[in-house]
């Protein structure tokens, strides 16, 4: 049983699948603690913000509501609410708390491309073919350690910056745990302030990285 808090259909907004039709599962539980977080209501996992399967998936505002389902409950949410994306994301709060095997190889095998978001923390347990992207979350205040099978693991690197400091501790990080060779790095400005954007830019354009930009919220969608 995973612990689910929304399930809803948009566009990826972020990373390689930018622009993406994508059915986002976002799960409950995180305790890793990033301060500029913009779903902070997924960190707990309160008895009392338990609730109905149907209250979870037709939600209309963030809240902290949460419900029990399993991969057969997720796919009928799909069927009942029409959704016609073929690309899965898997989100949190921190979906790798979680075992994905069972959820990512059905998935798989009914035609789906999945991606798990994930803050290289945990342990990541998926199908082969599921897209990782890793958005390492360095000395934040859960004291969780950045894993280095999780990098090892990553298809995508997402780093969230603000300042030079954080590029430079992404720079360590990769020094002590290198990734695949194919791995995709990308930055990516933290609420889009714009000295941070033009930091990411240059940055990218030295280093011949990927930008990306958090269109979702550009667009004015989830």
């Amino acid at each position: 049983m995973l612990k689910v808090n929304e399930i809803f259909q948009t566009i990826q907004g972020e990373g390689v699948f930018t622009g993406a039709p994508a059915i986002f599962v976002r799960l409950q539980g995180c305790p890793v603690g990033c301060p500029w977080c913009d779903t902070q209501h997924t960190w707990e996992v309160a008895l009392d913000d338990k609730a109905p399967l149907t209250a979870v998936t037709t939600k209309t505002a963030d809240s902290a509501a949460w419900s029990d389902a399993d991969t057969q409950e997720i796919l009928a949410i799909f069927a009942a609410q029409g959704y016609t994306a073929k690309h899965i994301v898997i989100t949190g709060g921190e979906p790798c708390m979680y075992d994905l095997t069972g959820l990512t190889s059905t998935l798989y095998e009914l035609g789906y491309s999945t991606q798990i978001e994930t803050s290289g923390t945990f342990d990541i347990l998926c199908h082969s073919s599921t897209w990782v992207t890793v958005s390492p979350k360095i000395d934040m205040p859960g004291g969780y350690p950045i894993l280095a099978t999780a990098m090892q693991r990553a298809n995508e690197i997402k780093h969230p910056i603000a300042m030079q400091k954080h590029i430079d501790l992404l720079d360590n990080l990769l020094a002590n745990m290198p990734v695949a060779n194919d791995t995709v790095i990308a930055l990516q400005p933290i609420s889009q302030k714009p000295r941070a954007t033009e930091l990411a830019i240059n940055t990218c354009i030295e280093r011949n990285w990927r930008l990306s930009l958090q269109t979702h919220k550009y667009l004015g969608i989830e």
